[in-house]
């Protein structure tokens, strides 16, 4: 049986937030967006909606569903996001809270 050397990979521990692990700009608010895109994604796919379907439920075009459900929110503001969710039935939370660091971060927790 041969033995082969594995090669030294480094591995570094993510924040959290993939978008501020690759330097990008606005990377709370992409985290926030990119969490909406995914729970509309799995709402749709839950209430088994056709494209159409869907887009007729949130106001949007078939083209811009089409969009969000391959990633692509760029175009839509954090508040249109969550007016989709709320016109797929879903409730969307928002608390307040204080901590102990000296700035705090955004969370979409998940139901």
């Amino acid at each position: 049986m041969k033995k082969h050397d594995a090669k030294k990979i480094d591995i570094e521990a993510s924040s959290g937030n993939v978008f501020a692990d690759l330097g990008l700009p606005n990377a709370e608010e992409l985290k926030i967006k990119s969490g909406l895109t995914i729970e509309i994604t799995k709402a749709i796919r839950k209430l088994g909606l056709t494209q159409t379907e869907a887009a007729k439920r949130m106001g949007l075009t078939q083209p811009k569903v089409s969009a969000l459900l391959n990633g692509d929110f760029a175009n839509f503001s954090e508040r249109k996001l969550m007016d989709c969710l709320n016109r797929l039935g879903y409730n969307i939370e928002i608390r307040v809270r204080p901590t102990k660091e000296p700035v705090g971060h955004l969370l979409l927790a998940h139901a």
